[in-house]
Order: structure tokens, then C-alpha cells, then sequence
């Protein structure tokens, strides 16, 4: 099936992915994305690792209904999250993108 030097070779391949996998995770606690909400009254920065760095919410809202605010840190929120989990699925797809034998999908850290 396979010889000693496919295997070696293999071996190599998982070391250097396995490099490249906690590489990746360490940069990704360093990318920030932003979500909004309301038309930008409400906007928060989060790494891809999901620490929130900054809430901000428009003067104007402080006067508003108390709902519509919690209603649009919500919606900031979830925005945020999403933008994290997509720029984690591409920057961790570039690095998975090739390997054989990686069904399609696989999702990095197992």
C-alpha cells in the first residue's frame, strides 16, 4: 500500500498542516472584524476568536426606546460573529486547500 518513503512523506505533510493549523489560530486572535447594526449606530469590533474589542453606539440612540437598543447591540453582535466565523472558514480553507484525503467540509481544529 504505501512504501517507508510515502509514509515519511506524509508524516512531513501533517507536521508542516499541523504548523500551519496553530499558526493560523494564533493569527486569527489577532484579526479583527466589525459588525454593525441600524445603519452604523451600533457597531462591534471582535477578533475571529470572539473577544469583543469595542462597543460603540451612537449619542443619538441614548434617547431612544431601551428595546430598539438592546435590539440593535443584538443584531451588532450576531453581524460580528458572523464576519469572525467567515473569515476563520477562509483563512483556515487556504491552508487545508489540496491536502488528499481531507473530505470536503472538514472543519480545522478537529
Amino acid at each position: 500500500m504505501f512504501n517507508k518513503g510515502q509514509i515519511a512523506g506524509l508524516m512531513k505533510q501533517a507536521q508542516a498542516m499541523q504548523d500551519n493549523l496553530k499558526k493560523a489560530q494564533e493569527d486569527l486572535a489577532n484579526i479583527e472584524v466589525e459588525g454593525e447594526s441600524g445603519a452604523g449606530l451600533v457597531k462591534v469590533v471582535m477578533t475571529c476568536k470572539h473577544d469583543v474589542k469595542r462597543i460603540t453606539i451612537d449619542p443619538s440612540l441614548l434617547a431612544e426606546d431601551k428595546d430598539m437598543l438592546e435590539d440593535l447591540v443584538a443584531a451588532a453582535f450576531n453581524a460580528a460573529v458572523r464576519k469572525a466565523e467567515e473569515t476563520s472558514s477562509e483563512k483556515m480553507g487556504k491552508i487545508t486547500a489540496g491536502m488528499p484525503g481531507l473530505p470536503g467540509g472538514m472543519k480545522f481544529p478537529f
